[in-house]
C-alpha cells in the first residue's frame, strides 16, 4: 500500500482532520490568553492537546496498518507451485492475493510460511478496524530435529517495507494495548515430494495451507 491509499483511507483522513481541529483549538486558546484570560486558555490547550493527540494516535494506525490486509473469515493470503528441485530442495513460486509473484529456492523436507496477526480489540471494531494479516516470512523446514539443527538454512522475507509496523509498535508501547492485540503470530507447513500447488489460507484462527486438488 503506497502513502497515496494511505492518505485515501477514512481512518487517515480522520486523524488529519483531528490534527487541524487540535491546532485550531489550541490556537484560539492562546488568542484568550492574549485577552487575559487565563482558565479559557487551559480549557482550550487542553482540549486542543487531547483532539491532536488523538488525530496523531489515528494517523499513526493508518501508516502502521500498511502492508496488512483485514479478514473476517477464511481467505486465500497466497497460492504458492512448488516443484523438487534435488535431494530435500525445492523451487517455489508465490502469488499473493494483491498480484505480486516471488521465486525461491528452499532446502528442507517442507515449506514453511508464517503471518504476523492483528487482533483488534472491540473498541477499536466500533471504528471499522478488524483483524488483520500480513505474511511475514517463507523457509524451508526439515522434518529431522537434527538437520533443522545442523543442515543447510533457507529463509525468506515477504513481508512489505513500511515506516511504521503496528506489530511492532504494539510490542514496544504498552498504551496500545486498549486497541490491539499483536501478541502472537501463526505459521503453517506441508511436506513437498512432488510438483504441486498450494493455497496458504489466513482464518481468525490462523494459517492453513492446502494443496490445491488438480
Amino acid at each position: 500500500m503506497g502513502f497515496d491509499k494511505v492518505a485515501s483511507s477514512p481512518l487517515f483522513i480522520v486523524g488529519l482532520a483531528l490534527v487541524i481541529i487540535g491546532l485550531v483549538q489550541m490556537g484560539a486558546g492562546f488568542v484568550v490568553l492574549f485577552r487575559r484570560r487565563p482558565v479559557g486558555f487551559a480549557i482550550r490547550l487542553l482540549a486542543g492537546l487531547a483532539v491532536t493527540l488523538a488525530g496523531l494516535l489515528a494517523g499513526t494506525i493508518a501508516i502502521g496498518i500498511q502492508g496488512y490486509a483485514a479478514f473476517t473469515r477464511e481467505t486465500v493470503a497466497a497460492t504458492i507451485t512448488v516443484s523438487p528441485s534435488g535431494p530435500q530442495r525445492f523451487d517455489a513460486h508465490l502469488r499473493f492475493a494483491d498480484g505480486r509473484e516471488e521465486r525461491f529456492t528452499i532446502a528442507g523436507d517442507e515449506l514453511y510460511v508464517d503471518a504476523r496477526i492483528l487482533k483488534w480489540k472491540p473498541i477499536a471494531n466500533l471504528l471499522g478496524l478488524h483483524t488483520a494479516y500480513e505474511l511475514d516470512r517463507i523457509a524451508g523446514r526439515y522434518t529431522s530435529v537434527e538437520q533443522e539443527r545442523t543442515a543447510t538454512r533457507t529463509v525468506y522475507p515477504i513481508g512489505t517495507p513500511k515506516p511504521l509496523d503496528l506489530f511492532d509498535l504494539r510490542k514496544r508501547y504498552a498504551w496500545l494495548a486498549p486497541l490491539v492485540d499483536a501478541e502472537y503470530g501463526s505459521a503453517t507447513f506441508v511436506p513437498v515430494s512432488k510438483p504441486m500447488e498450494i493455497e496458504v489460507r489466513v482464518s481468525t484462527t490462523g494459517l492453513l495451507a492446502r494443496e490445491v486438488s488438480g
